[in-house]
């Protein structure tokens, strides 16, 4: 399991704010590689006993917390000797990272894409997806290829959008190799849409 932090808020029913665990809060600590930009993530709900849907989710930005920047005055203690004198010091800095939900697994395994209907819980376990959950969510119950949620991507006027679906196309192809050429008018579609929009 590729554990990579927990939900602490949203800035929409479908943009979501994770912080990645930090040291000794988990076991491994998650590797910068397992948050990187485009990664496909699950989003599971804290309901002990109870079987919920999985969000599934793409990282789409990355934001680092640092308190003490700008902080220019002397310091009593360094941070080796917090360690040791203040153990319970509470350390401020952290990685957050930006995750779009582009669709659920229900219980049965059944993938919808689009806008969820259920919207992530706070401390909400977020994990990497292996590659056969990537490829699933993308499988349509006829086999084929399904990127349904693309659009709905489209439409969120964020300027790092039209890389996110570049990264994801690229990402995608690996899985369906047969779908190439169909992948490659969508490519061309929002590399022009992204060179155009701007200017227009």
């Amino acid at each position: 399991m590729s554990a990579i932090g927990k939900i602490v808020k949203s800035n929409s029913h479908i943009d979501y704010v994770c912080q990645v665990y930090g040291p000794g809060e988990f076991n491994p600590q998650p590797e910068p590689e397992a948050y990187a930009f485009g990664t496909f993530v699950g989003i599971d709900r804290e309901t002990e006993g109870q079987a919920n849907p999985r969000l599934i989710g793409v990282i789409y930005n990355t934001l680092l917390m640092n308190p003490d920047f700008g902080t220019l005055g002397p310091r009593l203690s360094s941070r080796a000797e917090l360690d040791v004198f203040s153990p319970d010091y509470l350390a401020e800095t952290a990685t957050l990272i930006g995750v779009l939900a582009v669709g659920v697994v229900d219980e049965a395994g059944r993938v919808q894409q689009g806008v969820p209907m259920p919207a992530a819980a706070v401390n909400g376990p977020v994990r990497r997806l292996s590659e056969a959950e990537v490829r699933t969510f993308h499988t349509s119950p006829s086999g084929a290829l399904m990127l349904h949620y693309a659009a709905l991507l489209m439409r969120q006027g964020d300027p790092l959008i039209a890389p996110l679906l570049l990264n994801i196309l690229d990402s995608v192809e690996k899985l369906f190799p047969n779908e190439r050429s169909r992948l490659n008018v969508l490519r061309n579609t929002i590399a022009w849409r992204s060179i155009v929009q701007p200017a227009g």
